[in-house]
């Protein structure tokens, strides 16, 4: 049994995954469970009654638990949780994956001047009030996944700051929702009987005091967790990302890539311009930082995985997942730098970078196209990348700087070929730690230790305390990767126009 553990528990895309790190901050144990997204009338969403579940579940296989002795919630970013006074969910909760929102996306980034991405809670909000809503009047809490679990286990209505930043833009002087355009925004919605301060969770920065587990929120996890617990400020899986990549300081980025994939720069000045396609959000400790995100990234080569360890039962074999991706992954190296000439476009849903509502996934190719195993998983690998590759594109003209930019999540589990590929298709090295794979549930345990320690500023304490002998991996764009990645990515351009026209007419 460890003296003192800390918590972090992350409801992702596709898994609830609670980890426990040590004194010295290394992972010690981790649970797990497996849910997913449902589209229902149109609308992405999940079960609430399976969040609690797979929580509990989560939970339940971490041993030796009375050794926790802070712990943290964190949750993918974005979407739309609206609930009443009670606070009883007034509509089923729309995830980040819908694309549904553009009017009031459109109509708040020029209101504000102020990118709004069709994502964010507030555009989710302004659109149920432009579609004259029912619930809407009725609304008196808007929140996040890992703000509405943090509020039942706590009792506190707070978010971290970077979970605030895409729920409400964020001035970062102030470290809270940025008065001027909360304004602007009361403006507009006069009519209602709320104003958005009325209806927000409060905005906290790493290391603050978030309450401590509740009488309520212990019987809620059925006592697995002792009453009195503290916890730190619940964080979407973006922070939580560049927690545990030790990318929070000026001049560091990182890229996550899961179900969704995205680019964290943080920034030493503000953007020149508005970019539609690029998110402006906030590191845990407030600092902005310019987001590239694509919705799509691995979804559709998970059930293409799927339907290949499908053929292999056909003949008896039966093939866990941690052999069936590592042969799958290095068999794409085997490939032909372009791929040879196939093309996946692996939009499940929209994407914002470029401009769809919905998707169709596909897949591509000519008469002369060399259609072979290797070929076609390195083109599920390349889609996973090419939106978010177009997204940082729109950056160049920035000129920001970077020192690092780290990987971490799924793709870069396997080690060498997510990174190799990710160097070749954003043209920078890309480093990963041992615990790249570990993703958000760790850096929301690092979240919780800093929590507890508050050893210097946050920057300092993952710097010089976490990280600070940590093995690094680095790994530079291979000139053959490079050159094929982007012959690939002109054919995955062109190929939208095809993707525009199934999303039409399917």
């Amino acid at each position: 049994m460890q003296d003192r553990t800390y918590l972090g528990v992350e409801l992702g895309s596709t898994r609830i995954k609670a980890v426990t790190i040590d004194d010295a901050y290394r992972p010690v144990a981790s649970g797990g469970y497996v849910w997913k997204s449902a589209l229902r009338d149109g609308i992405w969403t999940y079960d609430l009654d399976e969040a609690w579940r797979g929580l509990k579940a989560a939970i339940a296989e971490i041993p030796d638990r009375e050794a926790i002795c802070a712990a943290g919630i964190s949750g993918m970013m974005h979407g739309y949780l609206a609930f009443d006074r009670e606070w009883q969910l007034l509509t089923p909760f729309r995830t980040w994956q819908n694309t549904i929102t553009a009017e009031a996306a459109e109509r708040l980034t020029a209101c504000f001047g102020f990118n709004i991405p069709q994502r964010w809670s507030v555009a989710h909000l302004y659109q149920a009030i432009l579609n004259g809503e029912a619930h809407v009047p009725q609304i008196a809490h808007i929140t996040t996944l890992a703000g509405y679990m943090h509020y039942m286990l706590t009792g506190v209505n707070a978010v971290g700051i970077g979970e605030a930043s895409g729920i409400f833009p964020i001035d970062s002087r102030t470290m809270d929702y940025d008065r001027a355009m909360l304004e602007k925004f009361d403006a507009l919605i006069a009519e209602l009987p709320f104003t958005a301060r009325d209806v927000l969770p409060k905005v906290l920065c790493a290391g603050a005091d978030a309450g401590c587990l509740s009488a309520r929120g212990a019987e809620l996890l059925e006592h697995m967790l002792p009453e009195g617990l503290p916890f730190a400020p619940p964080e979407g899986d973006a922070g939580t990302g560049m927690a545990a990549t030790n990318a929070v300081a000026p001049r560091t980025g990182n890229i996550s890539a899961g179900t969704s994939i995205f680019a964290m720069l943080v920034l030493e000045r503000p953007l020149q311009r508005v970019y539609p396609e690029i998110d402006m959000v906030c590191t845990p400790s407030g600092s902005p930082v310019a987001m590239a995100h694509a919705n799509n990234c691995t979804a559709d080569m998970n059930a293409w995985a799927g339907v290949l360890r499908e053929s292999a039962a056909l003949f008896g074999a039966e093939v866990s997942d941690d052999a069936l991706y590592t042969r799958l992954y290095q068999t794409a190296l085997e490939g032909e730098p372009d791929c040879g000439g196939l093309i996946v476009c692996n939009y499940l849903a929209g994407e914002g970078v470029t401009h769809l509502d919905a998707g169709c996934p596909m897949v591509l190719r000519k008469p002369d196209s060399r259609l072979t195993l290797a070929n076609f998983f390195r083109a599920q690998l390349y889609a996973a990348m090419a939106t978010l590759r177009l997204g940082m594109d729109l950056l160049t003209e920035e000129h920001i700087a970077l020192d690092v930019l780290m990987g971490h999540g799924g793709l870069f589990k396997t080690p060498v070929v997510g990174q190799r590929l990710m160097a070749a298709a954003c043209g920078v090295p890309i480093s990963c730690m041992k615990t790249a794979g570990e993703g958000g549930p760790y850096g929301m345990a690092l979240l919780t230790a800093y929590r507890m320690e508050r050893a210097g500023t946050l920057e300092e304490f993952l710097a010089h305390r976490v990280f600070a002998d940590a093995e690094v991996q680095t790994i530079a764009p291979d000139a053959h990767d490079a050159a094929g990645f982007e012959s690939y990515l002109r054919r995955f351009v062109r190929a939208l126009d095809v993707e525009r026209a199934a999303v039409e007419r399917l």
